[in-house]
């Protein structure tokens, strides 16, 4: 069974994670496996990562998948009626061209008849002077303001029909390039499919079911909150929201959605630690997946280049993703060489027969980059050959190929250098890197190609222009503007990563806009304080405490607070590790009044009165207006001294700042006072200190001080 024959699967959206950059998409379908068991999986979108596909079977039995790769096909649509949306832009566009087309036109003929002038004929030095026509001066004039009051209305009404085309043709293109790119080109379909083989049959009915996992790039998040409580409770309800945004090329529906602060690009592979060795004595190099050419392989060609002309080449399958092997086809009258053995490509990465070594490095797969190629090398390498890595034998270089009739010997290539004579001087056998370990993309090199090219196997990875556009435009929504407050996730989460998984499926278009998902709701313990800093500002201000009892982070974002059924006003919430404390500032308190009175006296004491005392007295109000207890925290500074002579005694209740993540905030000197204060009472709170210094110094500014 052929590519072209393989029964097709559709294929349904089934969740999708989507991480700071880029999401991962889980497609699920089921069907009769054929004999040949080769199936292909539609609904893939254009913009997925080949690298990533994933095929596994749901259920537990079945059969076993052995290759899944990506297949591309493409249709002209000869019947199919345009996008309405393009049409109207187009329709518009035109429109607004003929609109420009008539303003430019009036223009012109105001610019001309502007220009008319009388122009008087030329004297001769014999002729008399004539009398100016004023009549005809006066009807020119008249002419040119009746002409030029007509034009400039006309004017005046293509400038309207211009503005109002302009305006339609503006709505038009913002409304297309907000609309889901989820439709196909208006001329060509293109068809994205998983062509997948398995080895065996289904269940006892023939069918079986695969769940087809890629990732695919242009979608972002970022975490938002809605936190709601009332007054005097020590619970509320903080949910969690995020806003998405992705353009990927499909519509999300109905979709799992799950929400990860992990980069997909990050390298996921431990480095390697060597062992340092003191001495002439090194251990040999690690054996790679590497073996040498076979024999008489530049004999294969031996008939083609002695034919003198160059056939039709056919084509077969068997290249990466659906893309053709060029193979020789045989010249009539010509020996057909004997065929040396050669390496083929193979559906999945494992070693081929007839290797003497294992492999040393696994193919490139997802989130895992391919190892870096080695020091010094110039050129691909092709599997089971080479002109990339230094060989051990000269038997890798062909022979020289023998010339055709009338015409010249093709020069022999240059014989690669043995191994250990490079510039790097590095002995053993080569290290291939992960593209040529990665079979499947792996193409026969035909005839036509250079002779040290011919019968060997290279990685192919054509450009893709069309796949290089779709993956321009859906990377693109990383440049949209975020939210009020919002912060990036990877920005937010720090070192760590977190997962939230959404408690209800979601649709999400594929228009490149935010969209505002609920993800769900998290236990948090909120508690109101009342703080006041009267020595700044005679003002108090209400705040939230919230605690986080879950054992996930709370991500930096914007939070929506509501006291009951009221809005309050959007914060930012800070990042909360669990466990973690933090305050959300809900503006000033009008029901809780704060006063401050300051005294300072001055006198001298000590034996001669060689000490300067500075006796600072506060006297700080307190009046709640509120029909419920609240708890005010009142903070107030002492004088901080580095000198040893220099003496401060405090005379007050207030303490310092509480010892916990808070703390660090607090300037040296800080004290606090907590009262509780019940509905509707007053209560006054008296504190101070003393500063002692000797009489030969002062403090900096003066003495009088508040």
């Amino acid at each position: 069974m052929t590519a072209g024959t393989a029964p097709r699967w559709g294929s349904a959206l089934d969740s999708v994670v989507v991480y700071a950059q880029g999401a991962v998409c889980r497609r699920l379908a089921r069907g009769s496996v054929p004999p040949g068991g080769r199936v292909r999986v539609t609904g893939l979108p254009r913009t997925l990562d080949a690298g990533s596909l994933r095929v596994r079977v749901t259920g537990g039995k079945g059969p076993r998948v052995i290759e899944a790769r990506v297949d591309v096909e493409a249709e002209p649509l000869g019947t199919t009626v345009p996008d309405a949306s393009h049409s109207e832009v187009e329709r518009l566009r035109e429109e607004c061209a003929a609109a420009r087309a008539r303003h430019d036109r009036q223009v012109r003929l105001i610019d001309e008849v502007k220009a008319l002038r009388p122009v008087p004929p030329t004297r001769r030095r014999d002729d008399p002077h004539r009398r100016t026509p004023v009549d005809a001066w006066l009807a020119l004039a008249d002419f040119v303001d009746e002409r030029l009051t007509r034009l400039h209305s006309r004017l005046a009404e293509s400038q309207e029909a211009l503005g109002r085309a302009e305006h339609a043709l503006t709505v038009a293109a913002d409304r297309l390039a907000r609309a889901s790119t989820d439709a196909p080109a208006a001329h060509v379909r293109t068809t994205v499919s998983a062509l997948v083989t398995f080895d065996g049959a289904g269940d006892a009915e023939g069918q079986a079911g695969v769940e087809v996992e890629y990732a695919v790039p242009g979608a972002i998040w970022a975490p938002a909150y809605r936190l709601t409580h009332r007054q005097g409770e020590s619970s509320g309800r903080l949910v969690l929201r995020a806003s998405i945004a992705q353009r990927t090329g499909e519509d999300w529906t109905g979709v799992r959605l799950a929400l990860a602060t992990a980069d997909l690009g990050r390298r996921t592979d431990l480095p390697r630690l060597r062992s340092l060795r003191i001495g002439r004595r090194q251990p040999g190099p690690t054996p790679s997946g590497w073996r040498e050419p076979p024999s008489g392989l530049a004999d294969l060609f031996a008939g083609y280049d002695a034919a003198g002309r160059r056939p039709t080449v056919t084509h077969a399958a068997g290249g990466a993703e659906g893309r053709p092997v060029p193979v020789a086809v045989a010249v009539a009258g010509a020996p057909a060489p004997p065929l040396p053995p050669m390496t083929m490509p193979m559906p999945i990465p494992m070693a081929p027969q007839g290797y003497d070594q294992p492999l040393t490095a696994a193919p490139p797969g997802y989130g895992a980059p391919p190892p870096a190629p080695m020091a010094g090398s110039a050129a691909p390498q092709a599997f089971g050959g080479g002109s990339r890595f230094p060989a051990s034998s000269a038997a890798m270089a062909p022979p020289a190929m023998p010339a055709a009739p009338g015409r010249a010997a093709p020069p022999r290539p240059p014989a690669p250098a043995p191994a250990g004579s490079g510039p790097t001087g590095q002995a053993g056998p080569p290290r291939p890197s992960g593209s040529e370990l990665d079979y499947t993309a792996l193409v026969l090199s035909g005839p036509e190609e250079q002779h040290a090219r011919r019968g060997r196997l290279f990685p192919d990875v054509p450009f893709d222009p069309t796949a290089a556009e779709y993956r321009r435009r859906a990377e693109s929504v990383a440049a949209l503007p975020l939210p009020a407050h919002a912060v990036r996730p990877r920005e937010s989460a720090g070192s760590f990563d977190h997962r939230f998984d959404a408690v209800a499926r979601a649709d999400i278009p594929s228009d490149g806009t935010w969209h505002t998902v609920t993800v769900g709701e998290i236990a948090v313990g909120l508690r109101t304080e009342y703080l006041c800093v009267p020595s700044v500002e005679q003002t108090v201000y209400a705040t939230l405490a919230l605690s986080n009892a879950t054992g996930q982070a709370l991500l930096a974002g914007p939070v929506e607070v509501t006291a009951g059924q009221d809005f309050l006003l959007t914060a930012a919430l800070p990042t909360l590790a669990p466990g973690g404390v933090c305050r959300v500032g809900l503006g000033q308190a009008e029901g809780v009044r704060v006063t401050r009175r300051t005294n300072l006296h001055e006198s001298t004491s000590g034996l001669r009165n060689t000490t300067t005392v500075l006796d600072h007295r506060i006297h700080v109000e307190l009046a709640n207006r509120l029909a419920e207890p609240v708890t005010v925290e009142v903070r107030e500074r002492v004088p901080v001294s580095s000198d040893a002579d220099v003496r401060i005694e405090e005379r007050a209740d207030w303490a310092p700042p509480r010892t916990d993540a808070d703390a660090e905030q607090h300037a040296p000197g800080t004290r606090v006072w907590r009262v509780e204060l019940p509905a509707g009472a007053t209560t006054a709170l008296d504190g101070g200190y003393e500063i002692r210094i000797p009489s030969a110094k002062s403090l900096a500014g003066g003495n009088r001080r508040s």
